[in-house]
């Protein structure tokens, strides 16, 4: 069963962070809160997250803000980050000076539904590179205990492995689809960085297995 993935929730209001809880809640994540910008931040430092709910205004340090500083921030880059903002912001300066393929955006009133599923999609992703990761660690692992063995045990394990995630891919590629995420950039390029990590693992297993 995948650890469960942690998702930031940022409001200066109360009632609107009860009500993203209210949302979410049926995904079965650690929801955590953050009430500023810089609460946000500190946050970031302390645990990984899968992807941040950001609302726009904000006092103090706003939406834009907080989200310039965890673009700049090594470790927290590549975090995707869904902007919550009003009716009357412009969606070009929502992407303006912080263009990436990791932003996104819904206008509110959204739809509950949409974004639940949005943030879904994320989750999924953050999990499937959790599983890489675990896979590339594993392989380092058993192939510095093979030490002079043969690495055909190892490798078949890595195959399933491999296979499996595969599998996995292929599900949320179609969930993508179907649920008419492919008008968005950002999740279908975080599907792509997937698909080239799991090639780049089959590629090295299948060396590790050679010739059959």
């Amino acid at each position: 069963m995948p650890q469960k993935a942690n998702i930031l929730l940022v409001d200066d209001r109360d009632e609107n962070l009860t009500a993203l809880e209210a949302i979410l809640t049926s995904l079965d994540q650690n929801l955590v809160r953050a009430n500023s910008g810089e609460a946000a931040l500190k946050a970031l430092l302390e645990d990984e997250f899968a992807v941040i709910l950001l609302d726009v205004v904000m006092p103090g340090m706003d939406g834009f803000e907080t989200a310039s500083h965890i673009k700049q921030r090594e470790k927290t880059k590549d975090v995707p980050i869904i902007f919550l903002t009003g009716a009357g912001i412009d969606r070009h300066r929502v992407f303006r000076g912080y263009a990436s393929r990791a932003i996104d955006y819904l206008t509110k009133p959204f739809d509950p539904w949409v974004l639940r599923s949005k943030v879904e999609v994320f989750v999924e992703l953050h999990q499937m590179k959790q599983r890489l990761r675990t896979q590339s660690q594993l392989l380092q692992r058993d192939l510095s205990a093979e030490t002079g063995e043969s690495s055909a045990p190892v490798s078949d394990q890595l195959s399933r492995r491999v296979a499996d995630i595969n599998t996995n891919l292929e599900s949320l590629r179609e969930k993508v689809v179907t649920e008419e995420h492919d008008s968005d950039p950002s999740t279908i390029e975080a599907v792509r960085d997937l698909d080239r990590a799991v090639a780049q693992l089959t590629t090295l297993v299948d060396a590790i297995r050679g010739p059959e």
